[in-house]
């Protein structure tokens, strides 16, 4: 499981869905929220929170140019692989945030992702989960 701690930065609801824009450091991500409007209206700008996504939801690419749907795009550099018979974990360098994906083998060689590699992560905002931090 991918988790980045940050804040929140912006906050778009409408009834029972909210648009979250999260700061991880000098990086903005999205997380879609759905829930009742009082669920929602407990997330506040500026509150301290984890973001979450599994390792299986960051979809790999290289050279992608062009425009996509897709609200995270995470530029990294490739600095770990594990090859396994069926998946590969890809771990990415996000200049010093670490994100992890799995992709199947297959893939990896498709791509032919090797360490050192420019790829970009990409993530889709309803699967990012948020986990409010405690306050210190």
């Amino acid at each position: 499981m991918n988790m980045l701690s940050g804040h929140i930065a912006a906050i778009e609801a409408h009834g029972s869905v909210a648009i979250v824009d999260v700061a991880v450091a000098t990086h903005r991500f999205t997380a879609t929220l759905l829930g009742s409007a009082e669920q929602l209206a407990r997330w506040e700008i500026g509150q301290a929170v984890r973001l979450l996504f599994k390792e299986t939801e960051v979809a790999l690419a290289k050279n992608l140019s062009g425009h996509i749907s897709m609200r995270n795009r995470l530029p990294g550099t490739v600095t770990a692989l594990e090859i396994g018979q069926v998946l590969t974990r890809v771990v990415l360098d996000m200049q010093g945030i670490r994100i992890s994906s799995v992709i199947t083998s297959r893939s990896a060689r498709s791509l032919q992702i090797t360490v050192g590699d420019a790829v970009e992560g990409l993530v889709k905002s309803n699967e990012m989960s948020l986990l409010a931090m405690e306050m210190e």
